[in-house]
């Protein structure tokens, strides 16, 4: 009779190899990118941004209930690329000043810790090999030494797109508290902001709707300015 381990091990070690292949960092890659792609194809199919500014069911206006889960549809948006300030003006526009700011700082730490998780677990493995040139080189360390600053940083002056700072953190060494934490502080300033602007939107000359477009321009200014000494600084190590 035909002996059957060589079979059975043959069989164990194309499943191993099959195993491998699968769990490998640019299978798991691969998988991230197919999942933001669909996310993100998704939210243009769908348009969400509409809904939540103008056609959200007027039952779902007020209370609690409505603020979370506006908070959840936000998270979800941000992960597939759907822009914070229109989210933003939208929660003023909705809840108001004080309910919108806690719905969109609820979503945005939602969103970011998601897109963290997502690029540590499937894209961390992969992209570290391609750290070769000076500035991906810096920006890692960055991040990896001084993480919580270096987000609080990020966030306050919004000049690194959302999603773009939250997978180049997945990707660094920083540590998941860290991350949180100065997300969720530092996107206080810039989120309030928007939110007073949506809030106020229909009396576009009071007060509150002037400092905070105000405050949203020079936040813009200030981030083009310390992106070009941080640029030069680079340039001349």
């Amino acid at each position: 009779m035909l002996d059957p381990v060589p079979a059975t091990r043959s069989a164990v070690g194309l499943s191993a190899r099959c195993t491998r292949v699968l769990f490998s960092p640019w299978s798991r890659f691969s998988l991230l990118v197919a999942v933001l792609v669909a996310a993100a194809t998704t939210m243009l199919l769908l348009k969400p941004q509409q809904l939540l500014a103008s056609g959200w069911p007027a039952q779902l206006s007020g209370g609690a209930a409505a603020v979370v889960l506006f908070g959840l549809a936000y998270g979800v948006c941000t992960v597939a690329f759907v822009p914070r300030p229109l989210l933003n003006l939208a929660a003023g526009a909705l809840f108001g000043t004080q309910a919108g700011l806690a719905a969109a700082l609820a979503g945005t730490v939602l969103g970011a810790g998601v897109s963290f998780g997502l690029g540590r677990a499937l894209g961390q493995d992969a992209l570290r090999t391609l750290l070769r040139g000076r500035w991906m080189r810096a920006a890692d360390g960055q991040l990896s030494r001084h993480g919580f600053r270096s987000m609080l940083a990020l966030r306050l002056f919004p000049g690194v797109p959302f999603a773009a700072a939250n997978y180049c953190a997945a990707v660094s060494r920083m540590g998941y508290p860290p991350f949180l934490v100065a997300t969720g502080l530092g996107s206080i300033p810039n989120t309030a902001a928007y939110v007073v602007a949506g809030s106020e939107a229909s009396s576009p000359t009071s007060p509150a709707f002037l400092a905070a477009m105000g405050f949203i321009v020079l936040t813009g200014l200030g981030a083009v300015v310390v992106a070009w000494r941080r640029r030069h600084r680079l340039g001349a190590e």
